[in-house]
């Protein structure tokens, strides 16, 4: 193909910004697509059933489309900093980005964080005002604060002179102004991609140089690298060197080539620069790594990726429940797992700890790793997990600790109920703004600065204290001088002392010291974590105790006694709960909070390192 007749796209935006649905109406109004498919799915792009209940793009997709002779490679990335890793990589294969902005709610910490990584590699945007058909949008705000944020990140007059397009991804509809009704399809974009994205750079008689930034893997290819052609040409069967991130070369065979083609792949016996590509044929290939010349290998540039922020221990399942649920339960099943994950996920980092049944998994935030969990939980595999603690560094040789903006959108009346809270947690208060609401009232827009320590566990109570009227985000800011020890989620735990089946008799006595977690009729084992105490401290309760029965009969026995419907616990509150002598049990039918040692014998022995 003629790299002139070549764009290669990422679209960026904040997490639920619309950013999948308008790749969706770019798919479904591409003729060839139309043509190729016939689909009419909504939310195509969001392949990943975690993707779909959730909501948010997590693993970046390709796509491509045909507009006017001229092909448009799109890649969908993720807006959740969390998910950073995958953002990084994806600025090397692109030539320019397509930037959404709600049109309410304005730019977010997630926006700021994937266009800064779209203004450091220097690359064109076009900004689009989304969902202007929102109720509350507010399209002028929304652009003013837009190119703010691009000044704020250090653009260049090029890129501050961005292009904007306004539109409505739901109703497939975009226009070069912010009128709705003069609306009739995304065609506007489409010509603001060839106007304003240059075609890639290619110098066709150089060696060949590839960089994978993805992995796939196909069930008769094996692992299949994705990356883009930066020089050279690539060929069926052609012999290649593999230069892994050590320097290292190796002699491999490209067996299989494929471009992409709408939402698939299609064989094809060459590609040449300019092209993004998938080739299968080489096993031991790993993100970061270059595909070059046999004759002349010249190795690009590895891809630098942030450090991680935030571990937990992932360690096989001992407790009385163990291997009834899961289909993987040993720890070869558990190490096997996260070495494969950690070959697509640059952002994650695996180490042993000292016991031999146990890892410690580093990475981007708790969402992150929850993900993880999540996918690991469906796949069948049984295993426990740790509360999330943050990773200290060193820094001019002081202890340093991650710190994170946190960006907070209230009601004015809960300003001060939020600021207290990150009083407690050590967070720095650097912005306070009052704005009218277009519904009524004010808006209260506060950022803090705030040790990662201190928002985890925060959300329940966040929500709890807003009664679930404020928005919060946060993103990594730097690593700052440790700022002290301070409790950032006291709790106290209810906690099973006996094994059985749980009653409503046992349940009732027990609910008058705090809210339950589990329902009557429940299989429990002792030191399993029932509830949550009103106190901030833990204490043995009896759930499974019945009502003795006898011929006795008191007046007072017929009257009804009801229980309260149990808190449910998500994998992220109970992530979000445990403490530090506390696990989330994990299979891929139950999620279940314990005590890391189970009876009171236990704990108190430990506790004298006996």
């Amino acid at each position: 193909m003629n790299p002139e007749k070549l764009r290669n796209i990422a679209i960026i935006a904040h997490v639920d910004h619309g950013k999948t649905t308008l790749v969706d109406a770019l798919l479904k109004q591409s003729k060839s697509f139309k043509l190729k498919s016939g689909a009419t799915d909504t939310l195509m792009m969001d392949s990943n059933e975690l993707e779909r209940e959730r909501g948010i793009t997590i693993f970046s997709k390709n796509a491509s489309v045909v507009y006017l002779d001229t092909k448009i490679n799109i890649v969908d990335t993720p807006g959740h900093a969390d998910f950073g890793g995958e953002v990084e990589r994806i600025m090397r294969m692109v030539d320019g980005i397509l930037l959404l902005v709600d049109a309410k709610e304005g730019p977010m910490p997630q926006t700021k964080f994937v266009l800064k990584k779209a203004i450091q590699a220097g690359h064109r945007v076009i900004v689009v005002i989304n969902k202007i058909d929102k109720t509350g949008a507010r399209s002028n705000w929304a652009l003013e604060r837009t190119f703010d944020l691009f000044i704020e990140l250090g653009a260049t007059d090029v890129q501050a002179d961005f292009p904007v397009i306004y539109a409505s991804g739901s109703q497939g509809k975009a226009g070069l102004e912010s009128d709705l009704e003069k609306m009739e399809n995304v065609q506007p974009i489409f010509d603001a991609i060839l106007k304003y994205i240059p075609a890639p750079k290619v110098e066709l008689d150089k060696p060949l140089q590839m960089l994978t930034v993805n992995l796939a893997y196909d069930n008769y290819k094996g692992k299949i690298a994705i990356g883009r052609i930066y020089s050279g040409e690539l060929k069926k069967g052609m012999e290649v060197v593999h230069i892994n991130r050590d320097g290292v070369s190796k002699k491999a065979q490209v067996s299989s080539i494929m471009l992409f083609d709408g939402m698939g792949k299609v064989d094809v016996d060459s590609a040449s620069a300019g092209e993004i590509v998938a080739i299968g044929g080489i096993d031991d290939v790993s993100i970061g790594e270059t595909i070059a010349d046999k004759d002349n290998p010249i190795a690009l540039p590895t891809i630098e990726i942030e450090e991680p922020t935030v571990k937990m221990t992932f360690a096989i399942n001992n407790s009385p429940f163990a291997g009834r649920e899961g289909q993987f339960v040993t720890s070869r099943h558990l190490a096997d797992r996260l070495k494969r994950e950690i070959e697509t996920d640059v952002a994650l980092r695996l180490a042993h700890t000292e016991n031999f049944d146990s890892w410690e998994v580093c990475g981007r935030g708790e969402l992150h790793l929850a993900i993880l969990i999540e996918k690991m939980r469906r796949e069948g595999y049984e295993f426990q997990v740790s509360r999330p603690q943050v990773i200290f560094h060193e820094k001019n040789g002081k202890k340093a600790e991650p710190v994170e903006r946190l960006s907070v959108e209230v009601p004015e009346e809960f300003t001060g109920i939020v600021i207290e809270e990150m009083g407690k947690r050590k967070g720095l208060m650097v912005d306070l703004r009052i704005e009218p609401n277009p519904a009524g009232g004010n808006i209260g827009y506060l950022e803090f600065l705030v040790p990662t320590r201190g928002l985890i566990g925060f959300r329940n109570i966040f929500l709890t204290k807003t009664k679930g009227r404020g928005i919060m985000n946060s993103i990594f800011e730097e690593y700052e001088e440790y700022k002290g020890e301070f409790e950032s989620n006291p709790h106290g735990s209810l906690v099973a002392s006996e094994s059985g089946m749980t009653r409503a008799y046992g349940m009732l006595n027990a609910e008058g010291r705090g809210a339950l977690f589990v329902a009557p009729g429940q299989e429990i084992y002792a030191g399993m974590i029932v509830g949550e105490n009103s106190k901030d401290m833990d204490i043995r309760v009896n759930v499974c105790k019945e009502k003795q029965l006898s011929n006795m009969r008191a007046k007072s026995d017929g009257g009804m006694e009801f229980l309260k419907v149990p808190r449910i616990m998500t994998l992220e509150d109970s992530l979000e709960y445990i403490g530090d002598d506390e696990l989330v049990e994990i299979t891929p039918k139950s999620i279940r909070l314990r005590k890391v040692y189970l009876t009171e014998i236990e704990e108190k022995r430990a506790g004298r390192g006996l």
